[in-house]
């Protein structure tokens, strides 16, 4: 049974539930229509995990819960906390205290404000009442619906496994503007430097995804950030991993369709989640 809002899709486990959470903040490609940017539909789509919340659509079969966003990271990033915002890009003050960091300084805050240094997305600066909304109706609701599925699953488990989930560009290295000995992995799992997950739970993902041909990285070059900062409680039983995927292996970077690989990975990902749903049932 799913539970659909603005914001949000909730996709519920189709049979016996375990205390799995999944969720895809960045895959949304529904675009508001007060976005007012300026820069072209497919200069900002860069920005989109695109398919990701199709190519773990399975996950409510394994008994998971799949939460997924339907808004575009580039209007609201649900991924960021709500102080990192950059008040030069508002036409007046903000009420709260901010603290932007080092994503937001190059645009990719809670509000993204350029895709690089030679595009903004905005022609102006942003008021603070559309900010305001872009919370209220969108990163509030999504925050609140996945809280809600954990909950609901810790406190009818009392431990929790949640999987974060994403997709990065096969130019990652020089987007973050770092220098690489090697190729950017297929997957990049990442716990916050072991802070998040339960090793065993991280290890079990490396072992499958390596198991179907697949180079695996951890942490690096994504470590995860605002959800399994704040989900991720190994000692209260609470475990929270972020799971990227380099784009070229389900998709055209350019086009944004899916190509000869995404039927493949679709499958193998199905497979992980069984192994997963074995584990967790294995721990509770």
């Amino acid at each position: 049974m799913s539970q659909t809002a603005i914001a949000v899709v909730r996709s519920d486990p189709t049979g016996e539930p375990i205390p799995l959470v999944c969720d895809s903040p960045h895959s949304g490609t529904t675009y508001p229509a007060d976005f007012d940017h300026v820069v072209p539909l497919a200069l900002l789509r860069q920005g989109e995990d695109t398919h990701v919340d199709a190519l773990w659509a399975a996950a409510p079969q394994f008994g998971a819960t799949l939460v997924a966003a339907t808004f575009p990271r580039t209007y609201i990033d649900p991924n960021r906390s709500l102080s990192d915002l950059d008040p030069d890009a508002l036409d007046g003050r903000w009420p709260e205290v901010l603290s932007p960091g080092e994503k937001t300084r190059l645009g990719k805050g809670l509000v993204w404000t350029r895709m690089d240094a030679r595009n903004p997305i905005y022609g102006r600066r942003l008021s603070v009442a559309e900010v305001r909304h872009r919370i209220d109706s969108y990163y509030a609701p999504y925050h609140a619906v996945l809280a809600q599925a954990i909950q609901e699953r810790y406190d009818q488990f009392g431990a929790l496994w949640h999987m974060n989930l994403h997709s990065m560009p096969n130019d990652a290295y020089e987007r973050l503007g770092l220098l690489s000995d090697r190729p950017l992995a297929d997957f990049v799992l990442g716990d916050r430097d072991g802070t998040t997950c339960e090793p065993a739970f991280v290890q079990l993902i490396e072992d499958v995804l390596r198991g179907k041909g697949y180079t695996v990285a951890r942490n690096n070059p994504y470590k995860g950030v605002q959800l399994i900062a704040q989900i991720g409680q190994p000692a209260q039983h609470r475990h929270s991993l972020q799971i990227e995927i380099r784009r070229p292996v389900y998709m055209d970077e350019a086009s944004r369709e899916r190509n000869e690989g995404f039927l493949r990975l679709e499958s193998d990902l199905g497979e992980l989640l069984r192994e997963v749903r074995a584990y967790v049932k294995g721990r509770i």
